[in-house]
């Protein structure tokens, strides 16, 4: 690749299914430029376009965030690159059956997908690759995959993955619109329950299933603690005795310490029922009360 270029542009945010491709490939001469995004997680088209150089090859964008779930402007940016002669690619793991996800809308040239997220078998995904894109072999060996991939293929987990995006299509109306009424109503039982709550993420543009809050002054660690037993979650941050290490998103938006280090992400499914999100509400707002009634809590705060 590059005799065509070395330049590529991607944003802070994208998953480390991108970003550690990258910083490899910085190590083989390429030269990356990752895009800062704003408060609510957004890249700007704007941006994009700056960072335009004539040896750029290739624009990474992830589709909707998998943290915040803000849904990034991609049909913007895939103007841009079509008017620059420049291959888009887009990380629609989080994204496919809760949102439309329509490739001739995007404008994207090349789009991959994670079967477990569309409840699919683990362990099976697929990359669309735009008719006439010519890519270097990702497996050397024998041909299949059209010589792209060499091994022989798990022929039941990608009829899996093709009913899973088959139910996917047909059901996504009602999924999105399942998902987001849980996910709101678990926003609402939150506040609610707890005070000095943040949202973070595009309060619209947003992925119907996503729920990243904020809890000022606790630790994110601390809550998990409390909750594991009834609740499924995952931290924004890792606190440990001498150190706190904050999302890579929650950084590049400019989350405020004592804010980032006491996040959750919380997300609905289209299995989650009224009453798990009110029992989900309640054991979260009963352990942050707790912790903001214990000692640790007071000291933290006095410094």
């Amino acid at each position: 690749m590059h005799h065509k270029g070395n330049h590529i542009i991607t944003s802070q945010i994208e998953h480390p299914a991108v970003l550690e491709v990258c910083h490899f490939l910085e190590t083989e001469g390429f030269e990356i430029t990752y895009l800062p995004v704003d408060e609510f997680g957004l890249v700007s088209a704007a941006d994009v376009a700056a960072a335009v150089k004539k040896e750029s090859i290739l624009i990474s964008i992830m589709h909707a965030n998998n943290e915040v779930g803000t849904i990034q402007p991609l049909q913007e940016i895939s103007k841009l690159s079509r008017e620059r002669g420049i291959l888009l690619h887009t990380d629609a793991a989080q994204s496919i059956g809760k949102i439309p996800t329509d490739i001739s809308e995007l404008g994207v040239d090349l789009l991959s997908i994670a079967g477990h997220k569309i409840y699919a078998p683990k362990g099976i995904g697929a990359l669309y690759i735009r008719e006439g894109v010519q890519l270097e072999n990702f497996m050397h060996g024998a041909g299949q995959e059209a010589g792209r991939r060499a091994g022989t293929e798990n022929v039941l987990e990608i009829v899996g993955l093709g009913k899973a995006c088959e139910i996917a299509k047909r059901d996504m109306e009602g999924n999105t619109r399942q998902m987001q009424t849980t996910r709101d109503r678990l926003y609402v039982g939150l506040k609610k329950g707890c005070q000095k709550v943040k949202l973070n993420g595009h309060p619209e543009k947003r992925l119907p299933n996503t729920l990243n809050l904020s809890f000022q002054g606790l630790e994110a660690n601390r809550i998990l603690e409390k909750i594991s037993v009834a609740v499924a979650a995952s931290a924004g941050a890792a606190c440990h005795s001498d150190t706190v290490e904050i999302s890579h998103v929650l950084e590049a938006m400019g989350v405020p310490l004592d804010w980032a280090k006491g996040t959750l992400r919380l997300t609905t499914g289209r299995m989650t029922t009224g009453t798990d999100i009110d029992d989900a509400a309640e054991v979260i707002s009963a352990a942050v009360k707790r912790l903001r009634s214990s000692k640790s809590y007071i000291d933290i705060n006095l410094y």
